[in-house]
């Protein structure tokens, strides 16, 4: 992630944050002004009057983050070494959670990507994957999970054959699109007309889109559902922000989600008629760069 792009959004994450996360909201202040003392001397002053919290965690782990960003590899894997320690050590006092988005899961998960991201900036790609291996079979279990499959993926998935899905099958030598997305993600809603667009241009070249999601136990505003009830909001969801474009009976399996290490939505993957992934890209795509990168693949 690029750094303006890391800053904006700790700074999106710290207004969103509750009271008590003011920790956020000045390590926001900080790195928004490229102030990385400051925004290192408010994480080492809270942890010195507060003591160690999930909210310090995520704080320590942002600054990872913000120190890989600007290519600070030692710094990055300074943070990323002891958020990683200390949140370890946390959990066996606060197991982790359902809840990817717990201030300690957040913390731990993005401590094991921040480390795999530097290994792979310093050359050892092959160790970064064995070491983000070794974190899945510690974690396999837990909400981080899908987050630490996605680094899994993000460094070895493409040029590999695409592992199968639950409730659809990938059709055979045709070049499909898998659109991940969740009944309550903005993000994918944008991106809904994007796909429209790029399959009524490429469908006749043999594009085509399978749209996996799953259940996240609740609906609008947040109330809690049971899977019957969250099955017919997400055919709402559908049929209100994706008409024309995701059709026929909905793909709703979790286990998806884990297998491709969808811990962000939208997810987009591209396989190739051949199988084989040729693009693997966590977050929204613009139409010339998805474009671009469906061009390639049925070629």
């Amino acid at each position: 992630m690029k750094l303006r792009s890391l800053l904006a959004f700790v700074a999106a994450a710290a207004l969103s944050a509750e009271a008590e996360s003011a920790i956020m909201q000045d390590l926001a202040g900080h790195l928004n002004n490229n102030d990385f003392a400051g925004a290192a001397n408010v994480v080492a002053n809270y942890r010195r009057v507060r003591g160690v919290a999930p909210d310090l965690l995520e704080a320590m782990s942002w600054m990872g983050r913000a120190e890989l960003a600007r290519k600070n590899v030692p710094g990055a894997e300074k943070y990323a070494q002891e958020t990683y320690r200390l949140s370890v050590a946390e959990t066996k006092k606060h197991p982790l959670g359902k809840d990817p988005n717990a201030p300690l899961a957040l913390a731990l998960g993005a401590a094991i990507e921040v480390q795999a991201e530097a290994m792979a900036l310093k050359g050892e790609r092959t160790d970064a994957v064995t070491y983000l291996n070794g974190e899945l079979s510690k974690f396999k279990a837990t909400s981080i999970q899908p987050r630490i499959q996605k680094n899994i993926n993000l460094l070895s998935l493409e040029g590999k054959p695409a592992p199968a899905l639950q409730g659809a099958a990938l059709p055979a030598g045709k070049t499909a699109l898998l659109f991940f997305w969740a009944h309550w993600c903005p993000d994918c809603k944008a991106e809904a007309a994007i796909l429209k667009q790029l399959r009524s241009e490429f469908a006749a070249k043999g594009l085509v889109l399978i749209a996996p999601t799953q259940r996240y136990g609740y609906v609008a505003n947040g109330d809690d559902a049971t899977p019957a009830i969250e099955n017919r909001y997400i055919d709402e969801v559908r049929q209100r922000f994706y008409p024309g474009l995701i059709e026929g009976p909905l793909v709703i399996n979790q286990q998806n989600f884990q297998i491709y290490g969808v811990s962000t939505t939208p997810t987009l993957v591209l396989v190739d008629k051949k199988g084989t992934v040729r693009m693997y890209h966590p977050g929204a795509m613009s139409y010339p760069e998805l474009r671009a990168r469906i061009v390639a693949a049925l070629s």
